[in-house]
């Protein structure tokens, strides 16, 4: 299944084509950040929602191609260092001048965040920042690394005099939330609102709208029946039961396109004794989601056609692999695994589990398109193949902390987990290197693994992908890498990748987005 993007203008030149002097544009948000600190949780809605205040040293477009923000070029000055020069004249939101030191103050602060379920340390780590002058910068890198450009349009960069010694509570009281974006940050109220304010001396052009209001409105038939009533302008994640109905709207102008996000399964293979799997009769028993045969009869358990047609209205792809075509990196050779029951029970018994077993399976109720629903559909598939599977969600505030760092010993608490991940980099470096390289918290190495899935041949071939300089070289070795991980050792199990669809009053259009963002500069007229 394709979409094609509804083509308006290209967020690259972070311009509108409608008048600067619009009052307030309210827009309904599905998820609200989890933190107005840009570097505490590298979450989608926390990216998105950081890009109206904050810049990065490369700016990612709607296809996710590069383009300068406050680095105004980039290029290796040697094997294993990037020079980046900085965009001069730019302004805080509190007057002073950006310059190095900012970056290099980022560069540090990004990568020690208290608390932080998922830090941008994956990002940073193994990079050395150094001043050249004020407006230029060197990031040294042990070996040839060709991926610094894709890196830098993840890392906001934060204020030096504002942020020091700044918690993360500084942040979301607005106390530190100074940045170089189009709009400033007025007030954050959790679970109600955030405001921000046009800021009038931004470096690019002018934000569109005085004042921006984000509601968050978790529930999708709320969304739409705030935008219906004229209550919200723009609203996210229209659900895809009501696609076909409000295309006959016309009030309503829907914008859709294609995401990378794939929406996937985490398995605990790192003990033998995992905290939500049990024997049919409720006793212990050894963790078969270590045997690679159970993972992959868990994966030809699922009916992949189903839940796009039935539990995403036809409104998303079956995943085989951690990127859909047309990314780099993707293997030529991965399908998503055919819907086999009868294969599915014969490798059950295989590894040793023809009785099966009881499992969790846990997952977010507010993050993903349909996430409970998913889950829900998931289970009853499990269960026709002997595996006894009961579903737990909850809020993503709760869920990624637990799903993280929630054991006794700071490991990840659940046992199967429903997650989503979509490639900030544009390519499939950024799945494997944070979901199933090894986890290594000193090398920022499988930062987002919380499977702890580890294969010595998986860690080389993503290594030797990340200091290969020429593309189609590297774009071999992700796909290797790939074709191992996934296609043999059944690491992760793709399910599908999601299509996003926002919907406006009639007048706007907004860009879609491969990266699913929700940005108001990405909204024009009509």
């Amino acid at each position: 299944m394709k979409l094609k993007h509804i083509i308006t203008m290209s967020v690259a030149a972070i311009g509108l084509s409608f008048a600067a002097n619009a009052a307030e544009l309210r827009v309904g948000l599905q998820s609200e950040p989890s933190s107005i600190d840009p570097h505490y949780h590298n979450l989608g809605p926390n990216n998105g929602f950081a890009t109206h205040i904050f810049g990065a040293l490369v700016g990612s477009d709607e296809n996710q191609q590069h383009f300068p923000d406050l680095a105004v070029s980039w290029k290796p000055v040697d094997e294993t260092t990037w020079e980046f020069k900085l965009r001069q004249g730019v302004k805080w939101h509190d007057g002073s001048a950006f310059t190095a030191d900012d970056v290099l103050f980022t560069a540090e602060r990004a990568q020690n965040v208290p608390n932080s379920p998922s830090s941008f340390v994956t990002y940073l780590k193994g990079k050395t920042f150094s001043k050249i002058d004020d407006h230029t910068i060197h990031i040294k890198t042990a070996k040839p690394y060709p991926l610094m450009p894709n890196d830098m349009t993840t890392v906001k960069i934060i204020s030096a005099k504002a942020g020091k010694g700044a918690k993360t509570e500084d942040y979301n009281s607005g106390k530190a939330t100074i940045g170089t974006g189009p709009y400033k940050f007025v007030e954050w109220v959790p679970g109600d609102r955030v405001v921000l304010q046009r800021y009038d001396d931004y470096h690019g052009t002018k934000a569109a709208f005085d004042k921006v209001t984000f509601k968050p409105i978790k529930s999708g038939p709320a969304r739409i029946s705030a935008l219906l009533a004229g209550d919200v302008d723009f609203i996210d994640n229209v659900p895809p039961l009501d696609v076909a109905r409000l295309k006959k709207d016309k009030s309503v102008q829907l914008s859709s396109g294609p995401s990378n996000r794939v929406i996937y399964l985490h398995m605990d293979q790192f003990r033998e004794d995992s905290p939500h799997i049990k024997a049919k009769d409720g006793g212990p028993i050894k963790n078969p989601l270590m045997d690679a045969r159970v993972r992959k009869a868990i994966s030809l358990s699922i009916n992949r056609d189903a839940i796009v047609e039935r539990v995403m209205e036809g409104i998303a792809v079956p995943a085989g692999q951690l990127l859909p075509a047309g990314f780099h990196g993707v293997s030529p050779n991965m399908k998503p695994d055919p819907y086999d029951p009868k294969m599915a029970k014969k490798l059950m018994a295989e590894a040793g589990y023809a009785d099966g077993f009881k499992m969790v399976i846990h997952g977010p109720n507010d993050r993903y398109i349909n996430d409970a629903k998913i889950a829900e559909a998931l289970a009853q598939m499990l269960n026709r193949v002997g595996i006894e599977a009961s579903v737990e969600t909850m809020t993503k505030a709760v869920y990624f902390g637990r799903a993280s760092r929630g054991g006794p010993d700071k490991s990840p608490e659940f046992s199967f987990m429903l997650l989503g991940w979509g490639a900030g980099s544009g390519e499939a470096s950024s799945p494997l290197k944070a979901l199933l390289h090894t986890y290594d918290k000193s090398k920022g190495m499988g930062a987002a693994n919380r499977g702890r899935h580890s294969d010595p041949a998986v860690d080389t071939l993503v290594q030797k992908a990340l200091a290969t300089v020429d593309a189609d070289a590297r774009g071999k070795l992700l796909a290797a890498a790939t074709e191992k991980a996934v296609g043999e050792n059944y690491g992760v199990i793709p399910m599908h990748y999601q299509v996003n669809t926002w919907a406006a009053k009639a007048g706007f259009k907004y860009q879609p987005r491969t990266d699913e963002r929700t940005i108001v500069m990405g909204l024009s007229a009509n």
